[in-house]
C-alpha cells in the first residue's frame, strides 16, 4: 500500500512541471522529411530553410484582444489560477497584407508530446483535428478583402501542459508576416488576424 501511495505522489508531482518550466532545456524538433506532403511552404522557401526575417516595421492591425474575447461565445472564458497562466485565449496579432494568398504552418514548439489542435478560418472549421509533431504542417488560404481570422483551438495539452506550437504565416511572395509560438490550455484558442487591403 505504501509503494502504491509513493508512486501516486511521484506521478502527481511530475505532472506539476509544464512545458513552460522546461523551456530552454530542449530545442524544437527539426524537420526530418522535407518532402512531407502535408507541409505547404510558400514556393520561394523550402521546409528546411530558415524563414525570412520579419520586416522591421510590419504593418500591424490595431485590435484590442479583450474586446475580441469579451462576451464572445466562440471563446472559452479565462480560468487562470495562481501559477497556471495558460487557461486563456491568446491573441497572436493582427497584420495588414496586400497579398491574395497566405500560407500558415505550425508544429509542436517544445517536445513532441501529443498536442492536438483544430483550425478555423473566419469561424468555420478547416482542419478538424491536427496532431502536432516535429514536422511543419499547414495550408494555403485565399484571403478575402477585409478580415481573415485564423483560430487554433487546443483540443488537448498532450502529455505536458500546455498545448504549445510554433507557427509561421507567409504572404504570397514568401515573406514572413509573423513567426511566433502559442501556449494555451485545452479548449482555448490562439488567434491571428490577417487584414487584406
Amino acid at each position: 500500500m505504501k509503494k502504491i501511495l509513493f508512486l501516486i505522489i511521484i506521478s502527481a508531482s511530475l505532472q506539476v512541471y509544464s512545458q513552460e518550466e522546461i523551456k530552454g532545456k530542449y530545442k524544437p524538433v527539426q524537420s526530418k522529411n522535407p518532402e512531407n506532403k502535408e507541409v505547404v511552404p510558400p514556393a520561394e522557401t523550402s521546409p528546411n530553410a530558415e524563414p525570412p526575417a520579419i520586416p522591421k516595421d510590419p504593418i500591424v492591425l490595431q485590435i484590442n484582444p479583450e474586446e475580441l474575447f469579451k462576451n464572445n461565445v466562440l471563446y472559452k472564458k479565462e480560468a487562470n489560477v495562481e501559477g497556471i497562466f495558460y487557461r486563456r485565449n491568446e491573441y497572436l496579432g493582427g497584420f495588414i497584407t496586400k497579398g491574395a494568398v497566405s500560407t500558415v504552418r505550425y508544429r509542436d514548439a517544445a517536445f513532441v508530446d501529443g498536442d492536438k489542435i483544430r483550425v478555423y478560418l473566419n469561424d468555420k472549421v478547416i482542419e478538424p483535428e491536427v496532431l502536432l509533431d516535429g514536422e511543419f504542417k499547414g495550408f494555403k488560404i485565399n484571403l478575402v478583402k477585409g478580415i481573415n481570422k485564423i483560430d487554433f483551438e487546443a483540443l488537448n495539452e498532450g502529455s505536458a501542459s500546455p498545448n504549445t506550437a510554433e507557427f509561421q504565416v507567409f504572404d504570397d511572395k514568401g515573406a514572413v508576416i509573423e513567426s511566433s509560438q502559442w501556449n494555451v490550455g485545452t479548449g482555448y484558442k490562439a488567434v491571428i488576424i490577417l487584414y487584406k487591403e
